[in-house]
């Protein structure tokens, strides 16, 4: 078994309806997914907010690159095209692998460009620690440390105050 979280972000369309359509591809996989929180662009500030949440998955068969084909999936089905000139742009889906955990709770390290883990960028991206504190308060990214410490020292503690929760926005599992 492995299990997964994964990071969702949407700023197109029906923002909060992308990140259902990610719910529903992952079906009966995802276990537990975070509070809703609305961010400004990061990388590219030329785009709309972002709504932003992580959900923690897992599959007795999946490993690391099945996750990367689900993630694919579900942002395919919400419509996702890729600008390759604009990496960082505006987009229905981002679907993220932010870290990967075998059965016996050691994480998957990985560096292919393909799939690198975990996350390379996750420990500076409050949109993605702080939804995860929801779900895991006292998570550990996978070579960086305390997911608490790494949101409130260090340049992440100025971001927070951008992440806007949702409370009226709900995301539920499947399972």
């Amino acid at each position: 078994m492995t299990r997964a979280v994964l990071s969702l972000g949407s700023n197109l369309g029906d923002r909060l309806g992308h990140l259902r359509t990610a719910l529903t591809v992952l079906g009966d996989s995802v276990l537990v997914v975070s509070g809703v929180y609305e961010t400004p662009p990061w990388g590219d500030t030329d785009q709309p907010a972002y709504l932003n949440a992580v959900l923690l998955a897992a599959d007795p068969d999946a490993g690391p690159y099945d996750w990367l084909a689900r993630a694919r999936a579900a942002e395919a089905a919400a419509g996702r095209i890729r600008d390759p000139e604009r990496r960082l742009g505006p987009r229905t889906l981002d679907v993220d692998i932010v870290a990967v955990w075998t059965d016996d709770d050691r994480p998957v390290l990985s560096a292919d460009p393909e799939l690198t883990l975990p996350h390379p960028r996750a420990h500076l991206r409050a949109f993605v620690l702080r939804p995860w504190i929801d779900i895991q308060p006292y998570g550990q990214l996978p070579g960086h440390g305390s997911l608490t410490d790494l949101l409130t020292t260090g340049p992440l503690a100025v971001e927070v105050p951008e992440l806007s929760p949702r409370p009226d926005l709900r995301l539920e599992s499947t399972a």
